[in-house]
């Protein structure tokens, strides 16, 4: 590990160790790891348009709304190379949640989420992405009736 010095302004390092204690870091070097990492992932994401990687779409949507969830529904169907699991939550009577797991293309996920946030009704939502690496990969399995390799795309995170 490498010992780096900065010099901060008092107030901006106040401001931070406050920002830290609200989060319960224990050291201020983890969280200037976490800034640091944050920040490249983001420039990674915004630089590599075709990227792969893993999001979350989390948002919330009033269920009422004419046909919004026969439309959110299909908006999946039509991007179900991307759908990993979705989690529904009723937060009211006329309110609900959901969290949308997605894998692949970052240009795809971040079109799929911009097509299901912009959706009438769509209160509120919010797209977490992580950079990956597709690799593929050949494995046997025990059940395989002709003894084949059989080939499967494994998402890395980098870090």
């Amino acid at each position: 590990m490498t010992r780096v010095t900065v010099s901060i302004e008092d107030d901006l390092m106040e401001a931070f160790d406050a920002f830290l204690n609200q989060r319960g870091y224990t050291n201020r070097s983890e969280g200037f790891r976490d800034l640091i990492r944050e920040k490249l992932q983001n420039t990674k994401l915004a630089e590599d348009a075709n990227g792969v990687g893993i999001a979350v779409l989390n948002y919330v949507y009033d269920h009422e709304e004419r046909m919004l969830a026969s439309r959110l529904m299909s908006t999946q169907h039509e991007h179900h190379n991307l759908t990993v699991s979705t989690v529904h939550f009723h937060i009211d009577h006329d309110t609900c949640l959901e969290s949308v797991t997605l894998r692949g293309s970052l240009a795809e996920i971040r079109a799929f989420a911009d097509k299901v946030l912009a959706q009438p009704g769509v209160r509120h939502g919010e797209l977490y992405s992580v950079p990956g690496e597709m690799h593929v990969e050949s494995h046997h399995h025990g059940g395989d009736h002709h003894g084949h390799a059989h080939k499967h795309e494994h998402l890395k995170i980098t870090t």
